[in-house]
């Protein structure tokens, strides 16, 4: 595999959001993963820092994930208001968003009833497994 295409799928790993991407071509494979590293190369657990940083503060609230990889979409065309937003009042069943995975577009629904506190993910954004598109509180 010629350096310059490794380069590029790098940087498509960068712009989409990516943390590891394996690729195989015939008998030759690829495994590219990148993640936050020192610049003296030590992993950053391993950081040298004066103060141990605090411990995230848990949101109240019940946190809705994303049930698979794809594009998130918070309105069902460009030129739609969004499904919900910060303030909505919602109900079980509810379509909080769509995931687009494999040209497959995927309605989100609520799993619950409550209020939109917060949207996690934006319009268009790559989403991971298990990330958080939504709090309901």
């Amino acid at each position: 595999m010629e350096i310059k295409k490794i380069k590029q799928l790098a940087e498509l790993m960068k712009e989409a959001g990516l943390t590891a991407l394996e690729i195989t071509e015939g008998d030759n494979s690829l495994r590219l993963e990148r993640g936050a590293s020192a610049p003296n190369g030590e992993a950053p657990a391993q950081s040298r820092s004066a103060h141990a940083p605090e411990a995230p503060v848990e949101a109240e609230g019940t946190v809705i994930t994303s049930p698979t990889v794809g594009v998130f979409y918070a309105a069902p065309s460009p030129d739609s208001k969004p499904f919900v937003q910060v303030g909505d009042r919602i109900r079980q069943g509810d379509t909080l968003c769509i995931i687009e995975a494999m040209k497959l577009m995927n309605e989100i629904p609520a799993e619950l009833d409550g209020t939109v506190a917060e949207v996690c993910a934006e319009n268009g954004q790559v989403v991971e497994y298990g990330q958080p598109l939504f709090r309901i509180v």
